[in-house]
């Protein structure tokens, strides 16, 4: 079985990632190749995009979410993800499992003795109509039912696993603020979740897209991206389209046959990524693209700069400008690359106002 080292791993994943070179492809068919984009930050799949993109306006992105093409909804880990409508009617319920079991990890004791089919019942009479309701105000409007329960308890159960949700706009809009507010996915979307079919297609359709976008990987790579556990049974069935691969650790890695596994000695450019970006959030082992000591970066919400390849720095965006602090010495060429890039970003988050940029 052939061996493929760090930097084979790091090129695929650039590859899969539009990072190595941009594409053409429209934004909702990036959000819906990358499976989703993490998204708790809301303007920070707006980077996300322009670093993969060829070309990006802004206002693509937010017509997607006026336009229902895109939506954001807790799915995979329990997170925010901006998602293609479809993906979430497809693959809500593969999760509904997950995200309960999320929500009881954090509040069982608080939810304890209420029976959450009623509680989702009520909820659902609660947002009946077309008004969306804040995670707060619907906790509010249930919690005369539950006295002495917890508000928020109440509240995480219904939006973030009881009821498929959808978090609308103007939440999630280019340069627009807003509270989270919610309504069904039903509501918004026209039509009901799929359910989850006996044979699993929605696990293997999973498994199949993550690793056109993440791939080559581990079973533990997929298990860790998507939060769930019961993968196995959906990896076994699709195995036999699969290619299969060792790392350097001697952990057995998937792919799926014709996806792009580039020379590693090809040239990667300086990318700007955002805050929880998939390239690195999207494996167990993270050691293809960030070293074991900034691990914690991916998880901290730092926006960090690739630098061939890898995460070398952090970047900020304050007054009109950007600035980089690396994370290791850089030489007078990679500075000049980063400079020049962190100019572009910052003509893009300034609205083309400013172009300054500085590696601290």
């Amino acid at each position: 079985m052939a061996v493929l080292d760090n930097r084979a791993l790091n090129r695929a994943s650039l590859a899969r990632q539009f990072l190595l070179r941009p594409t053409d492809l429209a934004p909702r068919d990036v959000v819906a190749h990358l499976c989703g984009m993490q998204a708790q930050e809301p303007q920070e799949p707006f980077v996300g995009l322009w670093s993969r993109l060829r070309a990006f306006d802004p206002a693509e992105l937010s017509d997607l979410l006026s336009r229902r093409r895109v939506v954001r909804t807790h799915l995979m880990r329990r997170t925010i993800h901006l998602m293609a409508a479809e993906d979430v009617l497809s693959w809500r319920s593969r999760h509904d499992k997950m995200l309960l079991r999320r929500v009881l990890g954090v509040y069982r004791s608080e939810l304890d003795e209420v029976d959450l089919d009623e509680l989702a019942e009520a909820g659902r009479e609660v947002l009946a109509g077309d008004e969306p309701h804040s995670q707060a105000e619907l906790a509010k409007a249930l919690a005369h039912r539950w006295p002495g329960r917890s508000p928020r308890a109440l509240g995480e159960a219904l939006v973030g696993a009881l009821i498929p949700m959808v978090q609308v706009p103007p939440r999630g809009l280019w340069r627009t603020g807003g509270a989270a507010r919610y309504l069904p996915v039903s509501s918004w979307l026209g039509r009901e979740v799929d359910p989850e079919s006996p044979d699993d297609e929605a696990g293997q359709e999973l498994v199949r897209r993550y690793l056109a976008a993440y791939g080559p990987a581990a079973t533990a790579d997929i298990r860790a991206w998507s939060g769930l556990a019961a993968l196995p049974g959906a990896v076994k069935a699709v195995r036999d389209e699969l290619v299969s691969f060792r790392d350097e650790r001697g952990r057995e890695l998937l792919d799926l046959p014709g996806a792009p596994r580039p020379d590693p000695d090809e040239p990667a450019p300086v990318r700007f990524l955002p805050a929880f970006d998939n390239a690195i959030l999207g494996y167990d082992d993270r050691s293809r693209i960030v070293d074991l000591e900034h691990r914690g970066l991916s998880v901290a919400g730092e926006r960090v700069v690739l630098v061939d390849g890898r995460v070398a720095g952090t970047w900020k965006f304050a007054e009109e400008a950007v600035s980089v602090t690396p994370l290791r010495p850089l030489s007078p060429r990679e500075r000049a690359d980063l400079v020049e890039q962190g100019g572009e970003v910052a003509m893009f988050l300034s609205g083309g106002t400013s172009d300054r940029a500085d590696v601290i």
